[in-house]
This record gives C-alpha cells, sequence and structure tokens, in this order.
C-alpha cells in the first residue's frame, strides 16, 4: 500500500516508483537515493541502467497493466523517464498510487499531434505542421509549405522516427521512413539557434524555471548543451512564459522541458515537450543550486522546490556508442586530465551507432570557457577516428 498519502509530502524513507529504467531513470535513482528514498523501476529491459540503483526491477513492457499495477502497489508515488508508456498502464498506476505527472497531459505530449495540436488550441506559438494520416497527405502538405520534416506521431528520438522531404514526389519515402504511420508534417524552418526551458511543477502548483540552455543538435541528436546558454534576454523571457503556461495548463506534477527555436527572424517558437528530465539540463548537476534530478523528486514527492538560480556555466557533451565502436578505445584519463572535466557514464551494457552511453561536463567562468572545456575532454577522450564534436 502506498505509505503517503496524495495530499501530504512522501518523505524520505519512502519508495519513489519510477516508469523506465534508463540513463533518465538511473539518474532520477541517484537523486532520490541520496535523499534517502528506496526506488523501484519498472523496465522492459532486465540489465537496465537503473537496475543497480533499484531495490527492485519489474521487467515487463510499458503496456503491461497488471506489472504496472504490482509496482505502484508497493510505492508512495510514481513518476517517469520517459512519455512513451501505454494508457492502461498509467492508469493502472494510478489506481494504487499517485501518478505524477499524471496520465493525461502525458498523453497529450506522448504523441506529437496531440501535442501540437494543444500547443496551437491553446495559443502557444508553433510553426507550420499538418497532420498526415497516409501518404497523400505529406504530399499535400509539402506542397503547401514546401520542404518539410516528417516526425511519426507516436515513438522516434534522437532523429529516429524522422524524414526529410523536400518536394512532393519525396512524400512517399518520407512516409516509408516513418512506418507508415500517422505523423505530423513540419514546415522546414530557417533557424538561427535552439534552446529549451526546464520548468518544474510542485503539487501545490509552485514552479520554479531555470535559465535557458543553448543546445546544438547534429542528425537529430544533441551534440552539446550549455547551461545557462548565451540567449537573448527577449526570447529566454519568452520561452520561459511558454514552459509557465504549459506546465500549468497540462497541471504537470514534476518537470517539464521545452525545446524551442528562434527563428532567422527572431520568432521563437516551441518545438517539442517532454514531460521528465532532459539531456539538455544535464549540466544543471552543475551550474545550478538544485539539479534537475533532485528537483524531479522533490516535486513528485511534494517537498518544497529547489532553487533553479544557476551557480556559474557548464556545458555537457553527449557521448554516443560510435566512441567505443571504434578500432581504438576511448581515453578516459586524458579526458578527466581537462580542468573541471567529469565523466558520466551510465552503465548500459552493449553500445551502438547513436546510442547515448553518457556525457562529459566542464564548468567555467563564461559560457564559451565552459563548452571549450568540455569540447577539449570530448576531444581527449574519442579514439582518431572519431569525429571531433561540431561547434554550432
Amino acid at each position: 500500500m502506498p505509505n503517503a498519502t496524495p495530499s501530504g509530502p512522501v518523505l524520505p524513507g519512502a519508495v519513489l516508483g519510477i516508469l523506465g529504467g534508463g540513463q533518465l531513470g538511473r539518474m532520477t535513482a541517484m537523486a532520490a537515493r541520496s535523499m534517502g528514498y528506496d526506488v523501484h523501476v519498472l523496465d522492459p529491459d532486465p540489465e537496465c541502467a537503473a537496475r543497480p540503483l533499484a531495490s527492485r526491477v519489474v521487467t515487463a513492457r510499458f503496456d503491461d497493466a497488471d506489472a504496472a499495477a504490482d509496482l505502484a502497489r508497493g510505492c508512495a508515488v510514481v513518476t517517469l523517464e520517459i512519455e512513451q508508456i501505454a494508457p492502461v498502464a498509467m492508469e493502472a498506476v494510478a489506481r494504487h498510487a499517485p501518478l505524477r505527472p499524471h496520465a493525461e497531459a502525458v498523453w497529450v505530449i506522448q504523441d506529437r499531434v496531440r501535442q501540437k495540436e494543444w500547443l496551437a488550441e491553446h495559443g502557444f506559438p508553433v510553426g507550420p505542421f499538418v497532420r498526415a494520416d497516409r501518404e497523400e497527405d505529406v504530399a499535400d502538405a509539402v506542397g503547401a509549405m514546401g520542404p518539410s520534416i516528417v516526425k511519426a506521431a507516436h515513438g522516434g528520438y534522437d532523429g529516429r522516427g524522422q524524414a526529410h522531404v523536400e518536394a512532393m514526389d519525396g512524400a512517399g519515402a518520407a512516409w516509408d521512413a516513418v512506418g507508415g504511420h500517422r505523423s505530423v508534417v513540419e514546415q522546414r524552418l530557417e533557424l538561427a539557434h535552439e534552446f529549451s526551458v526546464l520548468v518544474a511543477r510542485g503539487v501545490d502548483g509552485q514552479m520554479a524555471v531555470y535559465p535557458p540552455a543553448h543546445n546544438h543538435h547534429a542528425r537529430g541528436v544533441l551534440t552539446w548543451s550549455v547551461l545557462p546558454g548565451r540567449v537573448d534576454r527577449d526570447a529566454a523571457r519568452a520561452g520561459a512564459e511558454a514552459a509557465m503556461g504549459i506546465a500549468e495548463g497540462l497541471e504537470v506534477v514534476g518537470l517539464l522541458a521545452v525545446e524551442c527555436f528562434v527563428t532567422a527572424d527572431g520568432r521563437v517558437l516551441v518545438n517539442e515537450l517532454a514531460p521528465r528530465p532532459h539531456n539538455t539540463y544535464h549540466a544543471s548537476e552543475r551550474s545550478c543550486a538544485t539539479g534537475q534530478f533532485e528537483q524531479l523528486v522533490r516535486a513528485v514527492c511534494g517537498l518544497p522546490l529547489g532553487s533553479p538560480a544557476p551557480q556559474g556555466h557548464a556545458a555537457i557533451a553527449n557521448l554516443l556508442g560510435d566512441v567505443w565502436l571504434a578500432a581504438e578505445r576511448p581515453d578516459p584519463a586524458r579526458a578527466l586530465a581537462v580542468p573541471t572535466a567529469r565523466l558520466h557514464l551510465y552503465g548500459k551494457r552493449s553500445a551502438r551507432a547513436g546510442r547515448k552511453m553518457g556525457h562529459l561536463s566542464a564548468v567555467g567562468a563564461t559560457p564559451e570557457e565552459a563548452l571549450a572545456r568540455a569540447r577539449d575532454a570530448y576531444d581527449r577522450f574519442r579514439p582518431a577516428g572519431v569525429a571531433p564534436i561540431p561547434r554550432g
């Protein structure tokens, strides 16, 4: 039985459940453990990254309602590290323990079509988009909007489940590339840069907004991020206001990450949402008074939110599986010789091209110094056959 009621705080000593045992679940579990909580995890992989931190792992798919209920029965509160949880599983959890964020908010966000339509209907700025239920819809959308990106409504991240299409005659290939499933077609925009905003919202509705992270992606995968980043003050304010409005509108309890575009003509648009910790805020563990993982535990357990105030500048560089697939081995010792550098590995047992295996972080007096150190650490870590990270 849950050992706390939804109206009261869940105090250290209680059990926190996490749906998903990947790297975000692992780092959430680390924060929870350091605060005195026990942790139970549900994940399809019996050797998931969070396993060493959890006293119990339920090995099951994310659509297994019985397994989700089994997890929840032993927890005071349940949160998640991945939004692709089937509604039946979330409903099963909620019958036995508070699920934070709640199922309705996750249901909106986990489907790109629903997410875009919700944002547009509630007045948040988004780029031109069209829902596509068949190949012909993709062709019509590209005919109307020009070069576009087709994104599968469900699943797909870090560049997967997406396809670029230049003209109407490329609609068939793009439709096949996303599996022939319902999709959103977004007009390809000329961008000045990308940034993200993270907001925490507590059980009582109080919010804490983190400074903006300046991000760089290559082939749809985050390569580096700086926090706080050099983001125009007006753009940062617009992003923060949008993040707070969305969190309030969806009644999120926990974390909400909002990825934003700044277009070449200066508009700030909401790109995508994530109701969980976010890769672009791993640097918060070093740059902010309260890191994102501790903040998630505070929020879902009904504790006072911590301050997100910046204490300095930090940067991260992602380490993908490609680094371990090269002929030579990576060199952690050389990387850690860089001033302020730290290595964060996620405990994954096998490497694949594009798979996030860890990250390097560094701090500096300025965003540029922090990023230069993180990039230097990456260059020392990577084997000679692996390309350096882009400068952006």
